[in-house]
């Protein structure tokens, strides 16, 4: 089997493995719980005659090779256990937050792709000149702030100082209505875009950079072709290939930031369910939370692959 498709089964054979390890990494939380799960969830008002129907009840007493056997068995259900703050089956409500946190993720990348590409660009093309030293140095202080510092900001300045935009996001059950606050979305959205800018615009430089050497582009040039042609027109095409695979690595940072936005502005988000659970001492919830992260972390990073080798036959044959 050779080609992309040798290609394709190899990655999505690597994903399973580690999708396994992170099952197991989880489960190995679950039972690293201050006083175990029993202790850890029904608190230290719980009896030893709770604590022992609670383990029996959910199979705690058995082999520990049993019980992981019963919990892949419930995570192939899709059972990832119930809330006791919130009694609610903890899949409910990663169902109700989670497209609200991809809503909030995908605008605020999609807007800091948007700056960051053009900046790097630029930065590249004038390179050790006025105006990439300042950009260097812009893109540097935003990569050293904080993300809860770079909220504080825009709510002082914009929602108080300035008060343009509302200093909490959205609230709503569905997609539609936190758009139908676009006002509201503005801040949440920035914020966490900001984080993230300097990350993009520094790599699409450095990106940039190394093809301004390549053979093709002075080839280009030599037929005649103007520099700013083969930049918009080769140059940025091939540069785009590593951005592509930031995107898929950088969903972890995404989601850490993503909860300090979500909670700073209370919005109703996967970040801001983890930050109450976490307050709560909800541990269903958090570890719930966590086997997410970990399984969109490795779905992300199977798919910026494949678009690596789509865009990038090469990667194919040496991957």
């Amino acid at each position: 089997m050779t080609g992309f498709t040798g290609f394709l089964v190899k990655r999505f054979l690597q994903a399973l493995v580690v999708l396994f390890l992170v099952s197991v990494i989880v489960f190995v939380l679950l039972h690293l719980l201050p006083g175990g799960p029993a202790r850890a969830i029904l608190g230290p008002k719980g009896t030893p005659q709770q604590i022992e129907h609670f383990n029996h009840q959910q199979g705690y007493d058995r082999s520990l090779p049993t019980q992981y056997a019963m919990y892949l068995k419930r995570l192939l259900t899709g059972d990832l256990g119930e809330s006791f703050k919130l009694n609610s089956p903890v899949l409910d409500l990663l169902k109700q937050r989670l497209p609200k946190t991809l809503l909030l993720t995908v605008l605020s990348t999609a807007l800091a792709v948007a700056i960051a590409v053009p900046l790097g660009l630029l930065q590249a093309v004038r390179r050790g000149k006025a105006s990439d030293y300042a950009l260097t140095g812009l893109a540097f202080l935003l990569y050293a702030t904080p993300v809860f510092f770079l909220g504080l900001v825009m709510i002082i300045l914009f929602a108080q100082v300035m008060p343009v935009f509302p200093a909490e996001a959205p609230q709503g059950e569905t997609i539609g209505e936190l758009l139908g606050d676009l006002a509201g979305l503005v801040l949440p959205v920035v914020t966490l875009a900001f984080a993230i800018i300097a990350m993009f615009s520094r790599y699409m430089r450095s990106a940039v950079l190394d093809n301004l050497t390549e053979e093709y582009v002075r080839t280009a040039l030599a037929k005649g072709q103007s520099s700013r042609r083969v930049v918009v027109r080769h140059v940025l095409r091939n540069a785009l290939i590593p951005l592509a695979t930031l995107l898929g690595l950088y969903l972890p940072t995404l989601f850490s930031g993503a909860l300090v936005v979500e909670s700073m502005f209370n919005y109703p988000g996967m970040g801001l369910l983890f930050w109450n659970a976490a307050q709560g001492s909800d541990f269903p919830v958090l570890l719930g939370v966590t086997l997410v992260i970990g399984v969109a972390t490795v779905v992300g990073s199977l798919l910026t692959d494949i678009l690596y080798a789509v865009l990038d036959p090469r990667i194919r044959s040496v991957a």
